[in-house]
């Protein structure tokens, strides 16, 4: 295998690697994970306690 196929192997595999990561962030099935965690930091309740 010479040094230019290797580097072809690892562009595109690289390349794979991204657009799943694009599909896994951008799918419709992560969607309601998503909102989830980004609505869970609203709805903790507060502290009422004194904090020094």
């Amino acid at each position: 295998m010479e040094l230019n196929d290797l580097r072809a192997l690892i562009t595109v595999l690289s390349f794979l690697s991204f657009i799943g990561i694009v599909l896994w962030a951008y799918g419709p099935w992560s969607k309601a994970g998503f909102e989830r965690a980004a609505k869970s930091v609203l709805e903790e309740e507060e502290d009422t306690g004194a904090r020094q």
